[in-house]
C-alpha cells in the first residue's frame, strides 16, 4: 500500500494522505477516527526531498534494521547513511517531521509486519525487502553478484549486517562534545538575556532547547554525555519554572521544578540539586506556602557549593524567615550569608551559565535590604537598597534586573515612610511610577499594598503629600494575570 502518486501532464506530484498511526493510505486505513490526524498533504513541486539514494539499501545497518523490523533503528540508519534530514525523509514517507522523529527516538513503534511493510513501501524500498517482511524470505543482495555457494554468501551477509548493527549499538552516540557545547551556550544566552529582555521570545527558545535535549536523551549516549544532557535538561526546566511563575502559572512552575530535581538526580550533580532546591524555595516564598521555603533552603544549604549558590540560599532563607516574623532565624541566615560572601568560591557549572543563574553583589544587597525592611530596620534597609540600585545602574546592562531595582525602590519608600519622611518617599515613588509598563513586575503589588497601609498611620494621614502619594499608588497599573514578568 503506502504512498501512491498521480500526476497529470505538467502537474506537480502530491502524496496521498496517510494515517500517522498505521502508515497506511487514507483509503485503506482501519484506525478509529480519533486515533490521530492524517499527515497533512504537501506539494511535491520542490518541497519533497525526492527518493532515497539506491545505495542506502545496501548498507548493513539498514538491512539489519529491516530484518529485525526495527523502525527506530531503520530511521536512524537511513538518516545516517543517506545524508538527508528528518524533514527530507519524512517528506519521502508522506508524514510529518515530528512523526518521523518519534519513530526515530522510539517514542512510537511499529509492531505489526503489515504496518512495517507499509512503512517500507512509503520509502520506496526495493521489492525484495517488502517480500521479506511479508513472507519471511531473505532479501537478495543488492551490491554484489552471488558466489558459487549462495547459502554461504547469504550467511556471510547476514553475519556482517548483524555485526554492523551491534557496532552501531555499542559505539555511536547521538550527541558529541560540539553538540553539548552548543546547547550549553544557548542555555547561557537565555539565562543571561532573561534578566533584562522580554520573556516570550526567551520562553519560545527554552521550549525549543527543551525538546531537543529531551529527544537526545531518548536516544543513546555514553554515560558522561548522558549526565551532561540531564544537567542541561535540569537547567532548562529551572528556567522554565521561573518563566512559568512569571507568566502566572504556578502549577506549571511546580511541574517544571519537579522535573528539574529529577534531572539533577539523574545527572548526579550536587550544584544543580542545590540550585533546584533554592529555586523551589523561592517559588514557595512568594506563595501562601512560605514556611515550606525554610525546609527547602535547609536541603539546599546542605548541598550548595561555596560561592554565589551558598550566598543565594542563605538570602532566600533570611527573607522567608523575615516574612514569617522569625527575627532570630532571619538574622542567623544573614550571618551565614555574610560568611558565605567571605568564602573562596568553588567551581559551579550552574553559576557559570550566568544571568538568572547567578547571585551578584547587586542582588545580594537587594535581598539584605528587603530582609531588613521586613524586620523594621529601616536605616540599614535604605543603605543596602541604595547600594543595590547603584550596582544595577552602573553595572553591566546584561546584569541589570529591573524587577529587583523596582522592589529596592519600594523598600526605600517604605523605610522613609516609617521614619515620617513623606517628601523623600514621594520623590522615590515618582521613580517607581516612571517605570515603563513592560518592566513592571507583579510582585510590586505587595509593595504597593504595604505603602498604602503605611499611609494610614495617624502621623501621615493628614498631610497633603500623603494623599497625593496614596492616589498615585492606587492608580498604579500592574501587569494582569498571565502577563510575562520577572520574578525577583
Amino acid at each position: 500500500m503506502g504512498v501512491t502518486y498521480a500526476k497529470a501532464e505538467g502537474a506537480p506530484m502530491k502524496s496521498v494522505r496517510k494515517c500517522p498511526n498505521c502508515l497506511v493510505g487514507a483509503d485503506g486505513c482501519t484506525c478509529p477516527p480519533d486515533s490521530g490526524d492524517y499527515a497533512r498533504e504537501r506539494a511535491d513541486g520542490g518541497a519533497r526531498a525526492g527518493l532515497l539514494p539506491s545505495a542506502v539499501w545496501s548498507v548493513g545497518a539498514v538491512r539489519a534494521a529491516i530484518r529485525r523490523q526495527d523502525a527506530g533503528a531503520l530511521c536512524r540508519a537511513l538518516r545516517d547513511h543517506s545524508g538527508l534530514t528528518q524533514g527530507d525523509l519524512a517528506a519521502i514517507a508522506g508524514m510529518t517531521q515530528g512523526h518521523w522523529s518519534r519513530l526515530e527516538n522510539g517514542t512510537r513503534v511499529i509492531t505489526k509486519p503489515v504496518k512495517f511493510r507499509a512503512f517500507l513501501d512509503s520509502l520506496q524500498a526495493p521489492e525484495d525487502f517488502l517480500r521479506e517482511v511479508e513472507t519471511g524470505a531473505r532479501p537478495v543482495r543488492l551490491d554484489a553478484q552471488l558466489p558459487h555457494d549462495p547459502s554461504v554468501s547469504i550467511a556471510a551477509s547476514d553475519a556482517a549486517a548483524l555485526s554492523l548493527a551491534f557496532a552501531e549499538f555499542i559505539t555511536p552516540s547521538n550527541v558529541d562534545d560540539i553538540d553539548l557545547e552548543h546547547l550549553t551556550r544557548r542555555l547561557s544566552r537565555v539565562a543571561t538575556e532573561y534578566v533584562y529582555s522580554p520573556l516570550m521570545p526567551l520562553f519560545a527558545d527554552l521550549t525549543v532547547i527543551q525538546e531537543q535535549v529531551f529527544t537526545l536523551l531518548r536516544g543513546r549516549q555514553r554515560p558522561t554525555q548522558s549526565r551532561q544532557l540531564f544537567f542541561l535538561a535540569g537547567v532548562t526546566c529551572l528556567l522554565l519554572a521561573h518563566a512559568s511563575q512569571n507568566a502566572g502559572d504556578e502549577a506549571s512552575a511546580l511541574a517544571q521544578m519537579g522535573v528539574a530535581q529529577k534531572c539533577a538526580e539523574r545527572a548526579d550533580h550536587t550544584g544543580l540539586r542545590a540550585w533546584a532546591y533554592g529555586t523551589d524555595a523561592l517559588l514557595a516564598e512568594w506563595s501562601p506556602q512560605c514556611r515550606t521555603a525554610l525546609t527547602l533552603t535547609q536541603r539546599a544549604a546542605a548541598l550548595a557549593p561555596a560561592g554565589e549558590s551558598r550566598i543565594r540560599i542563605a538570602a532566600i532563607e533570611a527573607r522567608a524567615a523575615a516574612r514569617l516574623g522569625d527575627r532570630h532565624r532571619a538574622h542567623a541566615a544573614l550571618d551565614r550569608m555574610q560568611q558565605a560572601r567571605e568564602e573562596t568560591p568553588a567551581v559551579d557549572e550552574v553559576t557559570e551559565l550566568g544571568g538568572l543563574l547567578t547571585f551578584p553583589a547587586a542582588k545580594q544587597d537587594y535581598y539584605i535590604g528587603s530582609v531588613l525592611n521586613l524586620l523594621g530596620d529601616y536605616d540599614a534597609c535604605e543603605h543596602h537598597a541604595m547600594r543595590a540600585i547603584d550596582h544595577y545602574i552602573t553595572g553591566p546592562a546584561e546584569m541589570r534586573s529591573y524587577g529587583d531595582e523596582a522592589l529596592a525602590r519600594v523598600d526605600i519608600v517604605t523605610a522613609r515612610l516609617a521614619r515620617g519622611d513623606i517628601e523623600a518617599a514621594s520623590q522615590t515613588f515618582e521613580e517607581i511610577a516612571a517605570i515603563p509598563p513592560e518592566r513592571r513586575i507583579r510582585q510590586l503589588g505587595a509593595g504597593l499594598q504595604r505603602i498604602e497601609a503605611m499611609l494610614q498611620q495617624p502621623a501621615l494621614t493628614g498631610r497633603r503629600a500623603s494623599q497625593q502619594l496614596k492616589e498615585i499608588a492606587r492608580g498604579y497599573e500592574l501587569p494582569m494575570n498571565g502577563t510575562p514578568v520577572r520574578s525577583p
